[in-house]
């Protein structure tokens, strides 16, 4: 017994110090799920750019990027999209520049959206999943309920993905 006392103390003083190693999350850093569970993936601004993209009846710019895995799969043109692929859309209002005569620049940001394909998670939605997200916090229920049905209706023969890689 008078060995088991110093042997507990000593584990957990051990405990503690690995444990207040460890990183701690903040509630800002803590990413938050969109109600279909994407989330923002860590790094995305630094993906590849696959196309930019211009929505006259929102007055918006967008540039589409993609991760490694959805990359290689438009540049190899493999249809459908391999498990793991995530593209992101960035949206800005279209601002005439200040600078330049005919030229439009990003002005507000708008929101970031991802589509993250997992063929089994997200099966009753040709196998993505969508997330919206405005100003870092995830977009509510019934805005995430027009993703699917958008990308159902207008491009089933491109594995449900409207933006095209732009070489």
């Amino acid at each position: 017994m008078r060995r088991l006392v110093p042997t507990l103390l000593a584990l957990a003083a051990a405990a503690g110090i690995l444990f207040s190693a460890l990183p701690v999350l903040t509630a800002a850093e803590t990413p938050t799920a969109a109600p279909t569970g994407v989330t923002i993936p860590k790094g995305y601004r630094n993906w590849q750019v696959v196309a930019p993209s211009q929505r006259d009846d929102k007055d918006e710019l967008r540039v589409i990027l993609g991760n490694d895995i959805a990359l290689k799969a438009y540049r190899a043109k493999t249809l459908p999209f391999p498990d793991g692929a995530i593209l992101a859309k960035l949206a800005w209002k279209r601002v005439k520049s200040a600078e330049f005569d005919n030229t439009f620049v990003p002005g507000e940001p708008q929101r970031v959206e991802f589509m993250v394909k997992n063929a089994k998670k997200y099966a009753s939605a040709g196998g993505w999943g969508f997330g919206r997200f405005v100003n870092g916090k995830p977009a509510d229920e019934k805005q995430h309920g027009t993703c699917w049905p958008c990308h159902e209706a207008n491009v089933k023969g491109n594995d449900w993905v409207f933006t095209r890689y732009a070489p």
